[in-house]
């Protein structure tokens, strides 16, 4: 059971199947692809205009995917060309967007909202008002974010997900809450953590649920992995700890795994294995509903060393 949307990230080699772009849109097609003609198509005036309508009809696709779906609020494709061929451990989905989290992405995206564009690096001082800063990948639909926010007002949590609704929602229920210690960052994760963040910039990562991928050929695609830690490692300050949470057995197996054997980090467990769930973490609906079907939820927490 994940209870997020999936998440933001991985960093691998491309794969056979196409690399679904953090847009989620109808048409995953590159420009390069937009322009190519089938070599089997006809040559002549009618296959040149075929392929031009063709062309055509990408670039107004390759327009809308950048366009924000709300006036000031959050854009479909913020990173553009930097969205490059790879594997990500995220498949975007569209859904409907509620009157209240739409008005909430209107009103409060520009104060609490950034896009994801590779196109600078972040002052998490100025942006955080100088409070310790953790980060968030994936945070479905924001519930737990916005309780840990409020209880911890203290801290300062960077939200990434691809997710709109869920977007809409946590910006909701930390301004009901009066917390203003969350902002929710719209995009790939990868491109955050290896271009617009600075060396040593954060004091935590929280990884609560991200989508499990339990079929052998999709393990690839999960998000704990030695290239991402490769990339969390040198923004994380030197103590900070990486906390992931999953009540899937098997992939609790391989974070472990994955987290022991880099030299980045150690484990907090004195017994080398799972940690107790930490109080600041909220026992969710989603996870409540896993426990009552008998799933086992494990805790990690590794200090970046």
């Amino acid at each position: 059971m994940s209870e997020q949307p999936l998440n933001p990230t991985t960093a691998a080699a491309p794969e056979p199947e196409a690399a679904t772009a953090v847009t989620g849109s109808a048409t995953g097609s590159t420009a390069s692809e937009a322009t190519a003609v089938d070599a089997t198509a006809p040559a002549g005036p009618a296959a040149d205009e075929a392929a031009a309508l063709r062309a055509a009809s990408f670039e107004r696709a390759r327009r809308l995917r950048q366009e924000p779906r709300f006036p000031g609020g959050p854009a479909a494709d913020p990173a553009g060309s930097h969205h490059e061929r790879r594997i990500r451990s995220f498949q975007p989905r569209r859904s409907r967007v509620t009157t209240g989290q739409q008005d909430a992405l209107e009103r409060l995206w520009p104060k609490w909202g950034l896009d994801i564009d590779g196109k600078r690096v972040l002052d998490l001082d100025q942006l955080f008002d100088g409070l310790p800063v953790v980060l968030e990948i994936g945070f479905g639909m924001g519930e737990a974010t916005a309780r840990m926010a409020a209880d911890d007002p203290g801290t300062g949590i960077l939200a990434v997900d691809v997710h709109t609704p869920g977007q809409g929602n946590l910006l909701g229920l930390a301004d009901k809450a009066g917390s203003t210690n969350v902002r929710v960052a719209n995009g790939d994760a990868v491109i955050l953590l290896r271009e617009m963040l600075a060396p040593e910039s954060l004091d935590g990562l929280r990884v609560y649920f991200p989508d499990p991928w339990p079929k052998a050929r999709h393990h690839k695609r999960r998000l704990i992995q030695p290239e991402f830690l490769d990339l969390v490692a040198p923004v994380l300050k030197p103590g900070a700890v990486v906390h992931c949470a999953t009540d899937w057995e098997p992939y609790a197996e391989q974070m472990l795994e994955v987290l022991t054997a880099h030299p980045r980090f150690a484990n907090t467990a004195a017994d080398g294995g799972y940690a107790p769930r930490p109080a600041f973490r909220p026992l969710t609906r989603f996870e409540g509903q896993g426990l009552d079907k008998g799933h086992v939820v494990h805790d990690l927490l590794f200090a970046r060393i």
